[in-house]
C-alpha cells in the first residue's frame, strides 16, 4: 500500500524500493506504473547499455523545444514491442499518468557495515513528459544476446506542470558512442502506427552498416502539427528498385546507421554499396534544392562513417535534374545514377 511520505524532489537520492513502498508498484523493471498514484517510474542507467555496445541514453543537447532526455524502452531480446512497461509510458498521458525519471547513482551503501548491499541507488531527475512531436524513435542496437534488433528509444521532456523543474548533472549528458562497427542488420520492422513512420537518436560519433530499409507501402499519412499531410514515397521506391538492381549485380548493399555525440537525431544513409564502396543518397524529386540537400547529406554523412579509402558519393534521382545540376555533381566529384525506362543510367560507376 502506498503512503507517499517520500516527497519527489529533484536531487533527491533514493531507492527502487523505498519509491514503490511510498507510491506503489513493483521496483525491479525500467519502467514501473503504479496504477493507484498514477505515476510511471522511469529507471534510467546508461552503463547497462554500454555493456551491450550502445548508448543512448542520457540528456541530449537543447534543441528549439528545450531540454530533452533520451531513454531506451524494455525488452533484452529481439525488437522491441509496445507491450508492458513501454506501453504504459507511450500512453502515460491517455491513463492520466505524471511520468518521473530517475538515474541510476552508485551503489547502495550499508550504514552499519559500509559494505554495498543489493540493487543501486536512485537519483530524481525530475517530472517528465513524452514529446508532443516525436514522442519515441527506433533505432538499431545490440540485445543482452549480441543479436542486433530495433529498440525504441523515448524522447522525454521537462512537464510543464510539474511542482519542481528538473535537475540535471554533467553526468547525465549521453557519452561518447562505443568504437565504430560494421554490422549486419535485419531491416527495420513495418510501423505499428502512424507515429512510427520516420526513423529518427543517438550519442557518437559512431557508425554502423545496416541492412536497408523497405516499406510495404508507397505512400502512407501522417498526422502532424497543423494538419494532415500525405507522404509520397518516391524516394523509397526508387532507394527499393535501385537495390534490386545492385544486388541482381551481384552487389552487397546496406546503409549507415549514425550516432552523434549529444545530438538526438540518429542519422542514416540511404545506400552504401559495399561492393564498389559507393554512399548514395536518393532523391525523389530533380528539383535544385533537394540535389543541393543530398550534396549537402553525402558531404555530412562522410565526416562520421567508417568505410574503406576510396569512397565515392553518388545522388540516385528519377530523372535528369538538367545541365546546370549535373555540371554541379561533376564539380564535386559526386556520380549521378538516374532511373530511365530500361533501368538505371550511370551504373557502373566510371
Amino acid at each position: 500500500m502506498a503512503n507517499h511520505d517520500l516527497e519527489l524532489v529533484p536531487g533527491l537520492l533514493t531507492t527502487r524500493a523505498e519509491v514503490a513502498a511510498a507510491y506503489g508498484g513493483a521496483w525491479y523493471g525500467g519502467i514501473e506504473p503504479a496504477v493507484e498514484s498514477k505515476m510511471v517510474f522511469v529507471y534510467s542507467d546508461p552503463k547497462v547499455g554500454e555493456l551491450h555496445g550502445y548508448t543512448f541514453d542520457g540528456q541530449a543537447e537543447d534543441d528549439d523545444r528545450g531540454p530533452l532526455y533520451l531513454y531506451t524502452g524494455e525488452g533484452p531480446f529481439g525488437d522491441q514491442q509496445f507491450t508492458d512497461g513501454n506501453k504504459a509510458l507511450r500512453e502515460h498521458r491517455e491513463d492520466g499518468r505524471t511520468v518521473h525519471l530517475f538515474v541510476a547513482d552508485g551503489n547502495v551503501i550499508d550504514p552499519v557495515t559500509g559494505k554495498k548491499k543489493k540493487g543501486k541507488r536512485q537519483r530524481y531527475i525530475g517530472q517528465m513528459v513524452l514529446d508532443t512531436v516525436e514522442p519515441f524513435e527506433r533505432r538499431r542496437a545490440p540485445g543482452r544476446d549480441g543479436v542486433e534488433r530495433s529498440v525504441v528509444v523515448f524522447h522525454l521532456r521537462p512537464d510543464p506542470q510539474a511542482k519542481y523543474p528538473p535537475k540535471f548533472t554533467p553526468a547525465d549528458a549521453i557519452p561518447p558512442a562505443t568504437a565504430h562497427a560494421v554490422v549486419d542488420l535485419d531491416a527495420e520492422p513495418e510501423p505499428e502506427t502512424d507515429a512510427d513512420i520516420d526513423d529518427v537518436v543517438s550519442a557518437g560519433p559512431s557508425s554502423s552498416q545496416v541492412e536497408t530499409e523497405e516499406h510495404a507501402t508507397d505512400e502512407t499519412v501522417a498526422n502532424i502539427p497543423g494538419g494532415q499531410r500525405t507522404i509520397q514515397r518516391r524516394e523509397g521506391r526508387l532507394t527499393k528498385a535501385y537495390k534490386a538492381h545492385l544486388v541482381a549485380a551481384g552487389h552487397t548493399v546496406k546503409r549507415f546507421q549514425i550516432s552523434v555525440e549529444g545530438v538526438a537525431t540518429t542519422l542514416k544513409t540511404d545506400l552504401y554499396d559495399v561492393t564498389d564502396n559507393v554512399l548514395y543518397e536518393a532523391k525523389g524529386t530533380v528539383r535544385r534544392d533537394d540535389v543541393r540537400m543530398a550534396i549537402g547529406q553525402l558531404f555530412d554523412y562522410r565526416r562520421h562513417i567508417d568505410a574503406p579509402e576510396g569512397l565515392r558519393l553518388a545522388v540516385l534521382l528519377p530523372g535528369d535534374p538538367g545541365k546546370d545540376l549535373r555540371a554541379l555533381l561533376a564539380d564535386l566529384g559526386i556520380a549521378l545514377v538516374i532511373r530511365t525506362d530500361e533501368g538505371f543510367d550511370g551504373f557502373p560507376l566510371a
